[in-house]
């Protein structure tokens, strides 16, 4: 029996090298849950500033921003293994330095952000290469079930179980979490160093400047049209999603009538929606083409935001939540899919750092639109213009995924994966 669940869970075909990244990611995925309710906390403890904890989570945000593009090329002229290696040692140094300062009593509010900040420069570079890792060792036709299982732990510890046992830890010994993260990052980079992996990019002297390397990415995303549409997408779903998504707690506590406990619910409910995604996400590709997966995905979510933005009832918004969070797996796990079967190895990091722009890009956006709604016409404006705005782009975008749908049914030459 239990094999069969272990084969159930990660067919064999999948190879003993994904099963070594799973359980780096897992790992990973984990500490990072801890850190995602310890940061804040942390700050909290330190400052009643309100311009200081703002800026701790706008630190959590810019690296993306700052180094996205950067780390796309750097991943595509380096060993990736050796690099996802060094920027998760860099993260179990932070955390270790963070856990022992605190520990002693030594952790001024300037340290903390400055240690948030290098967490998230770090998490960047390490998330870019290794959405880069899975088609080296997987064939492009298991990318689907790969991806899905990688997404689950994402879903699992980074976002339901890692936040409230961080946030339990953190009430026992505030150093505790950090030193959790600590010993669960270099747990990940022990997983990861049993992998090897084939070659996958350019000779040094085929090699031109960083500079050269981002145009060059940025211009195959640009004329690639599936890839193209995907990004779009991506900004412009965030931007709307951002904007609503940005007064969520108020949206609960003055539209719904929660309190924290309840905003709490909010979150758990979108994770458990997460993994109901991962158990049904086998079914649906084998019966679904995933072009198909994302247009349906573009509806749900539209219809998610004109959902909240009319009721005003928990017992009508919580399964919303819950489907809203199976809709955020499958798409997520969609997307990386096809991204990853289009791309060519070499270019692979640079095409996920522009897509991670327009990740970081519609959310900062959108937060801001979310905001100044929110603040003029009350927390159901951001809902309404993201259920418009959405509506309007699906509209749009419906034809040009016709593309996706060619990319999903033929592979690109250049785009062998090694088995």
């Amino acid at each position: 029996m239990p094999a069969r669940v272990l084969e159930t869970a990660l067919p064999e075909r999948l190879g003993r090298p994904f099963r070594w990244l799973l359980g780096s990611s897992w790992s990973s995925n984990l500490g990072d849950g801890l850190v995602l309710a310890a940061g804040p906390l942390l700050v909290a403890s330190r400052t009643d500033d309100a311009f200081l904890v703002a800026l701790a989570a706008l630190l959590g945000w810019l690296p993306p921003l700052l180094f996205g593009l950067f780390a796309g090329a750097v991943t595509d002229r380096v060993d990736r293994r050796r690099l996802v290696m060094a920027m998760d040692a860099v993260r179990v140094l932070v955390l270790a330095v963070l856990a022992t300062c605190v520990a002693v009593g030594a952790s001024p509010i300037w340290l903390v952000l400055a240690a948030l900040f290098l967490l998230g420069t770090a998490e960047t570079f390490a998330d870019n290469v290794s959405g880069t890792l899975v088609p080296m060792v997987v064939h492009r036709d298991d990318l689907a079930v790969a991806n899905s299982r990688a997404q689950a732990g994402f879903v699992g510890l980074n976002q339901l179980a890692g936040p409230p046992i961080g946030a339990a830890l953190f009430a026992a010994g505030q150093w505790s979490p950090f030193a959790g993260a600590a010993v669960l990052m270099a747990a990940g980079v022990a997983l990861v160093s049993r992998v090897v992996l084939p070659p996958h990019g350019r000779a040094v002297h085929e090699r031109g400047t960083v500079r050269a390397d981002i145009a060059e990415g940025v211009r195959w995303t640009w004329h690639h049209p599936a890839v193209r549409t995907l990004v779009l997408t991506i900004l412009i779903f965030n931007v709307t999603f951002g904007a609503a998504w940005s007064v969520l707690v108020l949206y609960a506590q003055q539209r719904l009538g929660l309190g924290d406990v309840g905003f709490g619910l909010v979150t758990t409910v979108q994770a458990v929606g997460g993994l109901v995604g991962v158990t049904c996400y086998g079914w649906l590709t084998a019966r679904v083409t995933l072009a198909t997966l994302l247009r349906v995905g573009l509806v749900v979510e539209t219809l998610t935001h004109l959902a909240l933005a009319l009721t005003t009832s928990p017992w009508v918004a919580m399964p919303v939540f819950l489907v809203f969070g199976a809709h955020a797996f499958v798409w997520g796990t969609t997307s990386i899919t096809i991204r990853q079967r289009a791309v060519p190895a070499a270019l692979q990091g640079r095409v996920n750092s522009v897509n991670l722009i327009g990740v970081f890009g519609g959310l900062v956006v959108g937060a801001g639109v979310g905001g100044l709604l929110a603040q003029r016409w009350g927390v159901t404006a951001p809902f309404w213009f993201a259920f418009a705005g959405s509506a309007v782009f699906v509209v749009l975008i419906w034809r040009q995924l016709r593309h996706v749908a060619h990319t999903d049914a033929r592979p690109a030459p250049s785009d062998a994966a090694a088995p």
